[in-house]
Order: C-alpha cells, then structure tokens, then sequence
C-alpha cells in the first residue's frame, strides 16, 4: 500500500499514511465478493495489513489533540490506548468491511501487483515507513531529501507528487482528516474530558478558517514521507509504480482501503474519548 499521511500536529502522527475518504457507507455485497482468506493473504500481500496496525502509533498524540498530556491521564492510560487501538481487532474490523464491499476481481488485480518483485519490494519499504515511530528524523529526511531534488532540478520529485496524489486529492485529505477531528474532539467533549463543551458548528467553522493551512501541511508531509520511503527506490520502478495506481481498478481498491482505514481510526478515537473520561487524572505515568 503506497505511502500515505495523517493528520499532522493537531490531530494524528505526520507522515503514515494519506488516506482519502471521510467514512464508509456500506451498501450492498458485490457479486464475487472475496472470501475471507484470500482477504487475510490481501492484507499481507499489499502491506495494507501493517497500515492498519500503524493506526495505533497515532493513539500517542490524543491529548494533545486536547490540548493536555498523556500524565494527565494517569498510569492507566498507556494500557487504555493499547486496549482501544488493539491491532487483532483492528484487521478484523477491516476484514469483516472489506468482506463486502472488495470484490474478487479487485483484490486479485491489486495482489497480482504487490505479489510481483517490484510489488514485495515496494510493501517493503512502505511497512518499514509506516511502523517508524521517529517522525520527527523522519520528516527531516525528506525535506532534506527534497531540497535536494528541488536544487538539482530532479524530475524525481514530480514523480513523488504524482504518487501522493493517485490515491486521492488535497481536498479529499482535507476533509478527511477534519472529520476525524471533529468526530475525537466531539466524543471527547460528549464524555466530559474537556472543561468546556464544544459546538460542533463552530468547531467545524474554526476548521474550515484553516483550512489552507491544514491542506499546505499535509501536501509538504506527504511529498517529505514519499521521499524518505522510496529513497533507495529507482525512478524507473517509481514511474511503474505510479502507472499501476493510475489504473480504475486499482483506484477503486484504494478508495476502499482508504474508507476503510479513516473510518477505523475515527470510531477507534471516539472509543478512546469515552475511555478517558474514566481514566484517573494527574498520576504520574
């Protein structure tokens, strides 16, 4: 699974993963839905299973999406957010969505690529990047990587940009990463975690003001988190690779991937907005 973002400072870890669609509605089972082995070998395979697993690094930043600290929270709170971001149950919520809405027909075109050497190699350094837990040294790879490029004049660097937007649009990850927002601080403000109540209608509001902000940041930790991820991959291999996300079937793949992992993470921090109301305030950790 190519590498994406989420949402930066205010709301998740930078640089994981840019994923597309707000939420998931699931209609109906599509004809020649895929089985729930060859899912479990999909997940592997396109590495989309280690995607779902970085999920849980971002549980780190939840307070100070709330503008406190995790020591604010008590000792009680480490063990919390492994418990709500559980991995195993995680993939299985995914599964269970994919089960019916990924159809035979895209998970074998999307496997048929990431089983190929180009493909393995790819889910390589792609997992590799994802469960980097420094992403501070990260993202300060890839912009040094990127001055670089942008020094040189190296056409590399529109390649990096075309990858971080096959999956989805600036405006896509916009909306995206304002609903999970919305979705964690409403939950935390309905459990009573922050002193104040929030209006969603202003909250919105306030988001919408920053927009631009919110989409430069996202736009410049994307093509940093491409750059540090593909580093010891070939242009030649990168502009394959580009193609092949470039493909209807294989857009629609991401599309589901995408719904998937940002409706996980939204309900995931929901869940933990409830459990931190429980938890006991000013422990040292």
């Amino acid at each position: 699974m190519t590498v994406l973002t989420q949402p930066a400072t205010v709301a998740m870890r930078s640089v994981r993963l840019i994923l597309a669609i707000l939420a998931l509605t699931v209609a109906t089972l599509p004809a020649g839905a895929a089985d729930r082995d060859r899912l479990q070998a999909f997940l592997e395979v396109t590495g989309f299973g280690v995607a779902l697993d970085s999920i849980a690094l971002s549980a780190t930043d939840a307070p100070q999406m709330l503008g406190m600290q995790a020591s604010d929270f008590g000792t009680e709170w480490r063990h919390a957010a492994e418990d709500v971001f559980d991995t195993d149950g995680m993939r299985e919520t995914a599964l269970s969505i994919l089960e019916q809405t990924l159809s035979d027909e895209l998970l074998t075109h999307a496997a048929a690529f990431y089983a190929s050497p180009l493909g393995q190699r790819l889910v390589e350094v792609e997992n590799a990047s994802h469960m980097t837990e420094d992403d501070s040294a990260k993202a300060a790879r890839g912009e040094a990587l990127i001055g670089e490029m942008v020094e040189l004049g190296d056409q590399r660097i529109d390649v990096l940009r075309g990858l971080t937007t096959a999956v989805n649009g600036d405006d896509v990850a916009v909306r995206a990463v304002q609903e999970v927002q919305v979705r964690f601080l409403m939950a935390a403000s309905y459990a009573g975690v922050l002193e104040n109540e929030l209006d969603e209608g202003a909250l919105r509001a306030l988001m919408r003001a920053n927009e631009s902000d919110l989409r430069v940041s996202l736009s410049k930790s994307a093509l940093s988190g491409a750059a540090y991820t593909y580093r010891d991959i070939s242009n030649d291999d990168l502009v394959a690779y580009l193609e092949a996300l470039k493909e209807p079937q294989m857009q629609r793949v991401y599309e589901l991937m995408n719904a998937v992992q940002y409706e996980i993470m939204a309900s995931r921090f929901e869940v933990l907005a409830a459990r931190m109301a429980t938890l006991n305030r000013g422990q040292d950790l």
